[in-house]
């Protein structure tokens, strides 16, 4: 239940920050008008995801158990490709994000209230079917028979627009980069525990061989409707006796992904060792070097310490001179 929590709560923090500052963009321009058809896109995405998520559910229950299977196991596959591109993509630029909506939204309304309910139904639809299908998968690679992995996913959503709601209003401030940082690196051990079940189930479905190949067996140290054996499998999707290409699959995937995604990014140093002038630093030189110049500075105001020593011991030679004349 706590995995499906995870991705409930995860994916929809993010389609809720994309509402956020669509709505807040458009409240603080006092475009107000623009309200009604951003709503209504995201109305209409909300709608669809729902539905894509209502046709998985149902429209696999028609077909035979191998169909079903191959098709579990095959959405799985896609399920987890999709969310690895999106924490990824999340991580590179959700400091960007903000003006790249914006950038968008100004566009949409200089083209009409239909560009708006595009523009949000793809900001937001975009995050929704992404979300349909990875809960999706999530939900059946750990159902246990009950309705706990779908409250699961309910209470993470519920919480996803809470807490939209709180950065909206403005009572509630988060580091979201170390938020999304945390919850991407837990997201990816999830995805690699649907990863693994999506290939058990093209296993069952007879798409790949090695069913009966188990690599262990620990149902007697972990049994499955023991707590600690649900909790293994509401976490991690934990399974006592895989099969040796599910443990192989969840290795491959888990461990690179995951040393890639918390590998920390290049820090500038903080010593006494000079950095090399970037762009920004020839800005701030030059800005320098103008202010100087309007102060009435001599020399080529380019900020030399030894012209400017030569200037002050100058001056200070001929002060004396002057008092006396």
């Amino acid at each position: 239940m706590f995995g499906n929590y995870l991705v409930g709560l995860r994916e929809g923090l993010e389609a809720s920050l994309v509402v956020c500052i669509l709505v807040a963009y458009l409240v603080k321009t006092d475009r107000r008008k623009a309200l009604r058809p951003v709503w209504l896109g995201i109305g209409v995405a909300v709608t669809v995801s729902l539905g894509f998520g209502a046709a998985l559910q149902f429209g696999s229950q028609e077909l035979t158990f191998k169909a079903q299977e191959a098709l579990g196991g095959s959405l799985s596959i896609v399920a987890v490709g999709l969310v690895t591109w999106m924490v990824f993509w999340m991580r590179r630029t959700a400091r960007h994000l903000k003006a790249e909506l914006h950038g968008k939204l100004d566009a949409a309304l200089a083209m009409g209230t239909g560009a708006l309910v595009v523009t949000a139904f793809l900001a937001v639809g975009r995050e929704g079917l992404e979300t349909a299908l990875f809960v999706w998968a999530a939900v059946q690679a750990s159902n246990d028979g009950t309705s706990r992995p779908l409250i699961g996913v309910v209470l993470g959503l519920l919480t996803a627009v809470l807490l939209g709601w709180l950065f909206y209003r403005g009572a509630l401030k988060i580091n979201l980069a170390k938020f999304f940082t945390w919850t991407g690196g837990m997201l990816v051990i999830v995805a690699a525990g649907v990863l693994a079940y999506g290939f058990h189930d093209l296993q069952e479905a007879e798409f790949l061989p090695g069913l009966h190949s188990q690599a262990f067996d620990i149902t007697g140290a972990i049994p499955p409707d023991s707590w600690y054996g649900t909790l293994l499998k509401g976490v991690f999707n934990f399974q006592a006796d895989p099969t040796v290409l599910q443990v192989t699959v969840w290795l491959l995937y888990l461990v690179p992904t995951l040393a890639f995604f918390l590998l920390p990014g290049r820090v500038a140093p903080t010593g006494a060792v000079p950095k090399e002038p970037k762009s920004d630093d020839t800005q701030v030189t030059a800005s320098a070097a103008r202010s100087s110049d309007s102060r009435g500075s001599s020399g080529d105001g380019a900020g030399d310490d030894a012209d400017r020593l030569h200037d002050g011991a100058r001056r200070a030679g001929e002060h004396p001179v002057h008092r006396e004349g």
